[in-house]
């Protein structure tokens, strides 16, 4: 009656032996560790960074557990934070500012767990300390970059459509366009009204000059607001992840504001230099008629010609560009890494958008035999990527960007350009430091806290149900053991409210061992024997379980999706919880029972508790 198929058991086992892999990770604690990535497209991550890194730390005599490459860059782990800062400041030093040195933390599990991606979980901010921003989205900045690139759209059309002009100026909430005469200013009405929807028109004349006033609509400004700040969350996630920071939390937070959290990370200068990154792409005319060698000489003494802007590529070849853009990373759709089908050397492969794509063909169309340049900014600076020679009329939006770079730099070129630049600029209006030593004090209250209550719980459903009591703690013991798994395995985050939540569920899955243990007392109160009265105890105690946790799981599922931070936090390990106490309070409890009574085939008494609750079996 009371028996469980091998494989049952085989999945129990198999469980328990996973929890046990999965949860030995979080007790191996971390060391402090400096991890070293690349800030600029042309920076190495190679044997030779790594090399010249073991090399410096070598000469300053400063004592290191292990040093490694990775996806990320290269990770050099510490025996203590002395050494830690000593040394972020000798690589720093030796390798200037072309490479992120970042202070971190790293697990210390041994390599065989790490090879089975047994990694600790993920603790949050209030759990291990780190660094918190509030930003502000400018968004009057948003508002005039939009102008700005309206303008240029605006040059675009009456120039593709013949239409004279005499000057376009972007001011402050508008764009004003001059005519000499009111037939062409209405002739460009008509035009602008249909391909540049995005804008309201109005016409005036002032001294003797037509003019006309193009405003964002208010429906579009709101739009580009949005987008704005959604771009800065996407260009933040990517930025911080330069850190090596484990789950950082970038979410919005209001209308124009963004909350970045980024846990394990100390270096609080380092941390702000890295979310103040741009990154995008210009695309600029080469002024072939100044880039003779006397113009050239003297534009690197100072003597820049008007109009143009001396910008180096990476081997330090000078170019004079053309200050208008014609093109910028906003346009880009995506970009991916490849390679040139004529050279077979690395490139980018980029795709424009519809506008982008009319740009650059009109672009290519009208400067055949001319050189166009490919800007990359970022961080201020500017830097000719490629200069190719316009050779025929590009259509259809798709442009490659090669020329002396690698195959890691064309892949890290395509990271930023899909990543793009920040839609506007954002200022810090609040920053908190949670220290290391406040979050192991966190750390060691919630889990004490914690402990006491399981071990309260389990002295008392001990003495209560007796031998059913301990085979309940158990169950208790791998459901604890199996959420902490299944927390690792996932990389969620643990912050303090999920230590709340992990209480919670110490509750919900002794209240199902509760249930059932009863109804199996009810049924021998009732005269049923002991085998009858423990599958029907499961059986009856399943329907009142399962509706439980489900009413209960569906309430955790709505925190998850419409809360955020430590809510959201709480609800991951509360729905998590919910799932282990079922099949551990079930499942496992019940595998137990079946082993130790199953096999008998009579039993005169159960140890359930209370005797006058017992009724033997004839």
């Amino acid at each position: 009656m009371n028996r469980y198929p091998l494989w049952k058991y085989l999945i129990i086992v198999g469980a328990v032996i996973a929890g046990v892999v999965y949860t030995i990770p979080n007790f191996f604690g971390e060391s402090p560790a400096i991890q070293v990535s690349p800030l600029r497209t042309g920076a190495k991550v190679d044997i030779e960074l790594l090399k010249k890194i073991d090399d410096l730390l070598l000469k300053e005599d400063i004592s290191v557990q292990a040093s490694y490459m990775d996806k990320n860059g290269v990770k050099v782990r510490f025996e203590d934070t002395d050494a830690q800062m000593k040394g972020k400041d000798t690589i720093q030093s030796g390798l200037g500012k072309d490479y992120v040195v970042a202070l971190n933390l790293l697990p210390n599990s041994p390599d065989w767990l790490t090879s089975l991606n047994a990694l600790p979980m993920y603790l949050g901010l209030d759990l291990r300390g780190g660094v918190h921003f509030l930003l502000q989205v400018d968004m009057p900045s948003a508002l005039q970059k939009a102008r700005e690139s309206y303008l240029q759209d605006l040059r675009q059309v009456m120039r593709s459509e013949s239409i004279r002009y005499s000057k376009i100026t972007s001011g402050r909430t508008s764009i004003d366009i001059e005519f000499r005469d009111e037939s062409l200013r209405d002739q460009a009405v008509k035009t602008l009204e249909i391909e540049a929807s995005d804008l309201d028109y109005a016409t005036d004349e002032r001294g003797g000059t037509s003019l006309i006033t193009a405003q964002i609509k208010p429906e579009v400004e709101k739009r580009i607001q949005e987008f704005a700040l959604q771009q800065n969350i996407t260009t933040l996630r990517n930025r911080v992840n330069e850190l090596g920071v484990a789950e950082p939390i970038v979410q919005q937070s209001g209308t124009d504001r963004v909350v970045v959290q980024l846990p394990g990370v100390q270096d609080t200068a380092k941390a702000k230099d890295i979310l103040g990154r741009t990154a995008t792409l210009e695309v600029r005319l080469v002024d072939e008629d100044k880039m003779d060698p006397a113009s050239l000489q003297a534009a690197q003494e100072g003597r820049i010609p008007s109009g143009d802007d001396l910008i180096y590529d990476r081997e330090g070849t000078p170019y004079l560009l053309k200050k208008e853009v014609i093109l910028t990373g906003d346009r880009i759709s995506d970009a991916q890494p490849g390679f040139d089908n004529t050279t077979s050397e690395p490139a980018v492969h980029l795709s424009l958008d519809g506008r982008g794509s009319s740009i650059f063909q009109m672009t290519t169309r009208e400067n055949v035999g001319r050189r166009i340049a490919m800007v990359l900014v970022d961080k201020g600076s500017s830097e000719v990527v490629t200069a190719p020679v316009v050779r025929a009329e590009i259509a259809g939006g798709r442009v490659q960007i090669s020329g002396s770079m690698t195959t890691t730099e064309a892949h890290d070129t395509a990271l930023l350009l899909r990543a793009g630049a920040l839609a506007a600029p954002m200022e810090i209006i609040e920053e908190r430091t949670v220290g290391p030593s406040l979050g192991a004090d966190n750390i060691e209250r919630g889990f004490k806290s914690t402990w006491i209550g399981f071990a309260a719980l389990a002295l008392f459903i001990a003495v209560y149900y007796s031998a059913f009591g301990v085979i309940s703690v158990f169950a208790l013991s791998v459901n604890m053991m199996l959420l902490a798994a299944v927390l690792s395995m996932l990389q969620a985050t643990l912050t303090l409210p999920g230590i709340a939540a992990v209480a919670l569920t110490l509750g919900m899955a002794i209240d199902a061992n509760v249930l059932i243990n009863e109804r199996i007392r009810e049924e021998i109160r009732n005269g049923t024997t002991p085998q009858a009265a423990i599958t029907a105890g499961y059986e009856r105690a399943w329907g009142t379980i399962l509706d439980s946790n489900i009413t209960t799981l569906i309430a955790g599922i709505a925190l998850f999706f419409f809360g955020t931070g430590p809510i959201r936090g709480f609800a991951v390990v509360h729905c998590i919880g919910i799932l282990t106490s079922m099949f551990s309070a079930v499942f496992v409890s019940r595998g137990v029972v079946n082993f130790i009574y199953g096999r008998k085939k009579r039993i005169d008494k159960l140890a359930i508790g209370d005797s006058d609750w017992y009724k033997e079996s004839k």
